[in-house]
């Protein structure tokens, strides 16, 4: 294009909503899974800012046949009278305009939720239909809209007692590349904000589906004891070391903060942090504030009250917190996010607030509670011994061997590329699938590493055993990454990572599925910023090959053998057609290997994300952990499903 044709014609301007429209991510952080359940989030969170402002203690989210939401609450009712600036309704300002609502007014809500801060317009612009009706002053007011603008001025249309809002909304498939929602996820969002919001009701229908009873499934989360009661969910599958919770609240600098934590027999830190309703899994000040009381009360109050020289171990700040379940939550009225996923806090007056709050709540617990403090430290000086021997396993790890040249594990078949972001390595379950593999990849980008039977359960093992154990060992030489700093004894540096796609390979059977369990468990608990970033991913080797004649083809599930079947059959049964159930990946040759499982134009490929990074924990610890009957429980209710889904 040449200069002079590029003018102010040239120059696209967006407001707001089409600017949503055009540019989704920007808001709502992608148009995936993810994204399309954000909605609901959203508008979700303005009920939630009425209740932290005192007027709404119900919430209802219903899941419509064709995934349309509808959200409904008992609060105030969004303001319908004439906007003076804007000319028309304060409810249509807020679903069209994007910035606008009641949570960028100071006098309306201190503080109010949200990740993004984008509202329920954002929602409206990526909705093909939206439906706002509002209950206020005994009125019932209504509005609808199509992608984002309303199609008629908002009116009323009788009388009613209550008062709250309904919002509906129909997600644009044009935008979203799935529309379909996950009850389950919702649920486990719903219930966690429940927990921060103690005294709120939140029910959950979904009219996709009915029980045994023949009514639609629904679930009701409501807390009285919040983060007590959160701490106790979180931590149900572990051995408690003290049957009470230790609970703090307070008001510092006009930031609320509120801290309830228990230690447990475990060897993981287990610390998770929110502002305003949203999981910061980066952290950010507020948990360093925590950390730094956590680590000054409790040292004082160890060396004032037990006699630490004949112990013979320096105790630093990771000693505290291992084996250590804490929820952190503060609520900022401006919070500046950070990070790589805008989920690390950044606001430097809050670390101050958390740690006066915590130092000052915690002496006095440790005070008025001698039997406790005594627990806490030996478990700490436990902690500190093992933290001595992890080191030392740490460095054998981390050390080249001198006579093998680049210290890489012997039985790993590396790739000739040394691009990380085009190299793969396969973790693939014994060293006859390894061998078919090593036979079936492309060398350039693909490399294999062959794990002998069953990995260590890291979740029931302390952090020496766990780097001691050489199957472990090999997949942290193999991958290249340096472990453990100075403030972090288990961070992960990922600046020498050899490959941005690491690749769970396992049999098509429970042996294969138990393999993958453990190795994610491995991923969680001590390299879980891999999975943060995206780097993990589990293969999907096909179960079935079905053979006619001359043409075969291969069945990946239950659904695709029954749907073949049926397709190739002249008289719907099987008759005629040979099916072959491969139970593990030896019995397929490597060109079979390649085509289904390994060839990137062919195969699938589940990337391995955590969604919900306090139920990931639970989960873990209760499948990974001692106690048989939840785990049992959990098997049961998910056998049916058979996928891992994290």
């Amino acid at each position: 294009m040449s200069n002079n044709t590029y003018t102010a014609d040239s120059i696209q301007a967006l407001e707001g909503i089409e600017h949503v429209r055009m540019r989704p991510s920007m808001y709502i952080g992608d148009v995936g899974t993810r994204g399309l359940h954000h909605l609901v989030y959203e508008v979700v969170d303005n009920s939630i800012d009425e209740a932290l402002a005192g007027h709404c203690d119900r919430i209802f989210v219903t899941i419509h046949e064709g995934n349309s939401v509808t959200v409904k609450d008992n609060g105030r009712g969004i303001p319908v009278d004439m906007h003076k600036k804007e000319g028309k309704s304060a409810l249509e300002v807020v679903m069209t305009k994007i910035g606008a609502g009641g949570k960028f007014d100071k006098d309306s809500y201190k503080v109010s939720g949200g990740l993004h801060g984008v509202g329920v317009s954002c929602v409206n612009a990526l909705s093909t239909h939206l439906k706002a009706e509002v209950h206020r002053n005994g009125k019932i007011y209504v509005q609808e809209y199509e992608k984002g603008h309303s199609i008629y001025d908002v009116k009323e249309v009788g009388e009613i007692d209550d008062r709250g809002t309904t919002v509906t909304f129909q997600p644009d498939n044009t935008i979203f590349n799935e529309t379909v929602y996950n009850y389950n996820t919702l649920a486990l969002r719903l219930r966690e904000l429940s927990f921060l919001n103690r005294g709120i009701t939140i029910t959950i229908t979904d009219e996709r589906e009915k029980d045994d009873k023949g009514e639609f499934v629904t679930d009701t989360f409501h807390s009285e004891g919040g983060l007590k009661e959160f701490v106790e969910f979180v931590d149900g599958n572990r051995e408690a070391l003290m049957q009470e919770i230790i609970y703090m609240e307070g008001d510092r600098d006009g930031v609320p903060v509120e801290v309830a934590m228990r230690y447990n027999t475990s060897y993981n830190e287990n610390l998770h942090s929110y502002v305003n309703n949203i999981n910061t899994h980066e952290g950010g000040t507020h948990l360093a504030g925590f950390r730094r009381a956590l680590t000054r009360t409790l040292k004082k109050y160890a060396d004032e009250n037990f006699n630490l020289a004949k112990e013979k171990v320096e105790i630093v700040g990771d000693d505290f917190r291992e084996g250590l379940t804490a929820i952190i939550s503060v609520k900022v009225m401006e919070p500046q996010f950070e990070g790589q996923t805008k989920t690390k806090l950044g606001n430097s007056e809050v670390s101050g607030a958390v740690d006066k709050i915590v130092g000052e709540m915690l002496t006095n617990y440790l005070e008025e509670h001698p039997n406790e403090g005594k627990i806490i430290v030996e478990k700490v000086i436990l902690a500190a011994k093992a933290r001595q021997a992890a080191k030392k396993a740490r460095e054998l790890v981390q050390r080249k061997n001198p006579m093998g040249g680049s210290g890489l594990p012997g039985k790993l078949a590396d790739c000739s590329s040394k691009d990380p972001a085009e190299s793969e390595l396969y973790l693939v379950e014994g060293d006859s699938a390894g061998g078919t593999a090593k036979q079936g990849r492309d060398r350039h980008f693909q490399a294999i590493l062959p794990l002998k039977g069953k990995i260590l359960n890291v979740e029931k093992s302390m952090a020496h055993k766990v780097l001691e154990n050489e199957e472990i060992r090999n997949i942290y030489t193999a991958l290249g990454v340096s472990i453990g700093t100075e403030e972090d004894s288990k961070a992960l540096n990922l600046a020498k990572l050899r490959y941005h796609k690491i690749v769970i390979m396992t049999d098509a059977d429970v042996d294969g599925s138990h393999i993958t369990t453990l190795i994610l468990t491995f991923f969680f608990r001590y390299m879980k910023e891999l999975i943060e970033n995206g780097y993990i991913y589990i293969a999907t080797p096909p179960l079935y090959l079905l053979k006619k004649g001359a043409k075969q083809q291969y069945a990946w599930g239950e659904n695709d053998r029954e749907r073949l079947v049926a397709e190739w059959s002249t008289d719907g049964t099987g008759k005629g057609i040979a099916v072959q159930r491969y139970k593990g990946l030896g019995e397929m040759n490597a060109e079979q290997l390649w085509e289904t499982t390994m060839n990137p134009e062919h195969r699938t490929l589940r990337q391995v994300t955590i969604d919900n990074a306090t139920e990931s924990d639970r989960i873990f610890s209760m499948l990974m952990g001692d106690d048989v009957p939840p785990r049992r429980e959990f098997i049961e209710k998910n056998a049916m499903y058979a996928k891992i889904d994290v």
